[in-house]
């Protein structure tokens, strides 16, 4: 039987990749399952419970997760950008001290078990489940055949308990994945944040063949296509971590129409920047905080680093507030 995880060891999270990887002495587990996109505040309220749940019966607390989302193998024709990739999405996960997680290969296969034999046979011979916590539209089984009440009644016969979770609420409106995922497309990245509990990050690298370049006396860094969830086409206030160095910045998210060139890119200008190392591997971790407006086809590029310059100042005075309203207040 696990040991409950202490705060010092929340880096220590186990990650399995399929059943066949989990220990035979596995359980007894307290568990979620879900997709887990964004890792958002409604998650991370349910996940702190199963955690907690996990250490009063002294059993190993557990988040289920799968790979591929299950819309790109049920729905392949519909392409559903994702907040957070797996590998973003474990990090995240990682941070909440939960002591495991299974990301099980969502596959053709894995569609068409039916809710009592995943019931039976995942949730309880191969994980030990003894409480499972999930939300009240919670589905699964083939055709997602099944909801709470169904996962309750299993539970019942299967010995394990089952805890049902309203919507978490902000303002009165539910904390969704798909909510925030709608606020980000649309450029929202402002009530997205409180949505999520932290700002809405892209982690890529630089991109192809190119490291840092001055444009008009501003140090600039692209990013890679990134094939995920963006901001609508705009400008926003950012921070770019480098290779684990942050950078206050100005994001260009669009097609550089100024110039004539439908060419996207995600362009950052760093305000604080100094000389680095910079390669096609290096870790980039851009950060959107606010938008500031829509991306304009300027007249000239002389018009549009006059913008630009109007741009960097006002992400200083906000850097600027942010950091005076961070800072603890003085001893007198």
């Amino acid at each position: 039987m696990p040991a409950p995880l202490s705060s010092t060891t929340a880096s220590r999270m186990k990650i399995y990749r399929s059943l066949s990887e989990l220990p035979s002495d596995f359980g007894p587990t307290v568990a979620t399952i879900g997709n887990f996109d964004g890792v958002h505040r409604g998650h991370r309220l349910v996940i702190g419970e199963v955690i907690a749940r996990a250490r009063t019966l002294n059993a190993r607390s557990l988040a289920i997760t799968f790979d591929p989302h299950p819309s790109r193998v049920l729905r392949p024709e519909t392409t559903l950008p994702l907040i957070t990739p797996l590998t973003e999405k474990l990090r995240l996960l990682s941070d909440t001290g939960i002591d495991a997680v299974l990301a099980l290969p969502f596959t053709p296969e894995l569609s068409r078990t039916s809710a009592r034999t995943f019931a039976d046979e995942v949730l309880r011979q191969k994980l030990g489940i003894i409480e499972l916590h999930e939300g009240e539209n919670f589905r699964f089984g083939h055709r997602a055949e099944a909801g709470v009440e169904s996962l309750e009644a299993l539970g019942r016969e299967l010995r394990f308990h089952v805890s049902i979770y309203s919507p978490r609420l902000l303002r009165g409106q539910p904390i969704s994945s798909s909510r925030i995922r709608s606020l980000i497309a649309a450029g929202d990245v402002r009530h997205a944040r409180a949505l999520l509990g932290k700002p809405f990050t892209i982690a890529s690298t630089p991109a192809s063949g190119r490291g840092y370049g001055t444009r008009y006396t501003v140090p600039t860094i692209n990013l890679a296509p990134y094939t995920e969830l963006i901001p609508a086409i705009g400008v926003y206030i950012t921070t770019l971590t480098v290779n684990g160095e942050c950078f206050d910045a100005v994001t260009n998210v669009g097609n550089r129409p100024t110039f004539g060139a439908d060419s996207f890119t995600i362009e950052s200008h760093l305000l604080n920047f100094h000389p680095i190392d910079l390669t096609e591997e290096t870790p980039l971790e851009l950060a959107f905080l606010h938008r500031l407006r829509d991306e304009i086809r300027w007249p000239s590029p002389e018009a549009l680093r006059e913008q630009i310059g109007k741009d960097v100042r006002y992400a200083q005075r906000y850097f600027s507030l942010r950091n005076l309203l961070a800072a603890p207040p003085q001893q007198g």
